[in-house]
């Protein structure tokens, strides 16, 4: 009885572990700043952006983890299964854009320590960046990430309520134009999804349950609700960064377009409220450097016995080539905005090859995908493809002009 109990608490830290860090991912620096920016231009018709993402994000989400978990392989080798050489592909695209992301997720760090004790964004993004090595140094190193992630993103998500209530938003008018817009924007659009579930973060969680043993179709009601939690604890952050934003504007007061999350913070709530926007920055990164790297690892880690191996290197060597350009190079902002609309097109590609995964007898053997979830991922499949095409050819290129 103790021993099945025991078992019971246990499946739960790690599907409670597995849904933050898939949330915490998602929650960087660029998650501060792009929901800062769009709810500043959008004003409360960007609540009606948050609900289709969430929407999306569900969808995605769902479909992945649960396709993850029946047939009990990462992404990429279901990916070479559907087609020889497109996990290959998928891997290559993960990488390199939670590579890009990492350099600024550690910045985000740096700029987050700068803030809480006036030392300079290098010197924080290489302390930062060997404690996120730590995490991969001590033997359990699974359990430390999870407990990290759920601490830190409890943190983040009570101080960043707590200055949605200081800057009194019109939350009325907020649901109002969740529902009947002023205006829509896709790049917004594309973004939040890209940014929420796009690249490596929606498989962070889905990988993570793969590697703690939670997988096949008797897992999958577990699966779902750890799904569905992270998008929520996602949503939760994101709503209230959104009404902080908005209270801020609507009281007629101009945001630093320098540091515009800071400034939400710091006229939100004075200088507490900055120092806890340097809390919110440092956890939000932190995670994600972490995050990104664990994922965007395991894309590779099967192609080899040696990589498989020597993961855990290969994660720590991650981090600090990001910390390391990072210190050289600096932060770079039109990478990152670049990389988070790309991480939008990844979208339909992976979820796409899942879908089609779903109905491979030799991938899941003799598990049936709910229909409403196959027409619900191809829905989100054409929609984000469409959109992330628009966005592509009619908005990124004027972020370099």
């Amino acid at each position: 009885m103790k021993t099945a109990k025991k078992m019971k608490n246990t499946n739960r830290s790690l599907l409670l572990g597995a849904a933050f860090l898939m949330a915490t991912s998602a929650i960087g620096p660029g998650f501060l700043i792009q929901t800062t920016v769009f709810t500043e231009s959008l004003l409360a018709s960007f609540g009606f952006v948050i609900l289709i993402s969430i929407i999306i994000d569900i969808g995605a989400q769902l479909n992945i983890w649960r396709i993850i978990a029946v047939s009990e392989k990462r992404a990429q080798d279901i990916a070479n299964d559907v087609l020889p050489g497109l996990g290959y592909f998928l891997a290559f695209l993960i990488v390199l854009g939670g590579l890009a992301f990492n350099i600024g997720n550690i910045a985000g760090a740096g700029l987050g320590t700068n803030v809480l004790f006036g030392i300079s964004p290098e010197l924080g993004a290489i302390l930062s960046g060997i404690l996120a090595i730590g995490i991969f140094i001590v033997k359990e190193a699974g359990k430390a990430m999870d407990k990290f992630s759920q601490i830190l993103g409890f943190a983040m998500i009570a101080l960043t309520v707590y200055v949605m209530f200081t800057a009194a938003p019109p939350v009325g008018e907020a649901v109002v134009k969740t529902f009947v817009p002023d205006k829509i924007d896709i790049l917004a659009i594309v973004t939040l999804v890209g940014g929420t579930v796009g690249g490596y973060i929606t498989f962070a969680g889905g990988h993570r349950l793969i590697d703690a043993g939670i997988k096949g179709k008797a897992a999958l009601p577990e699966v779902n609700r750890s799904a569905v939690f992270a998008i929520v604890v996602t949503a939760i952050m994101r709503i209230a960064l959104f009404l902080a934003v908005l209270g801020v504007v609507s009281q007629g007061l101009k945001l630093d377009p320098a540091n515009p999350p800071a400034s939400v913070f710091k006229l939100a709530a004075g200088n507490i409220g900055y120092k806890i926007f340097g809390i919110v920055l440092w956890s939000a990164a932190i995670t994600s450097v972490v995050g990104a790297a664990y994922t965007s690892v395991s894309f590779i880690r099967t192609f080899h016995p040696w990589l498989e191996k020597h993961h855990k290197k290969i994660i720590i060597g991650f981090i600090a080539i990001s910390t390391i350009v990072f210190v050289i190079v600096g932060k770079p902002v039109s990478i990152l905005v670049l990389v988070g609309s790309i991480n939008g097109l990844i979208l339909p590609i992976a979820l796409g090859v899942m879908l089609i995964a779903a109905y491979r007898i030799k991938i899941v053997g003799d598990y049936k995908h709910p229909l409403w979830m196959t027409i619900f991922g191809v829905i989100i499949v054409i929609a984000m493809s469409l959109m992330g095409g628009y966005t592509l050819i009619n908005e990124i290129p004027k972020l370099f002009m």
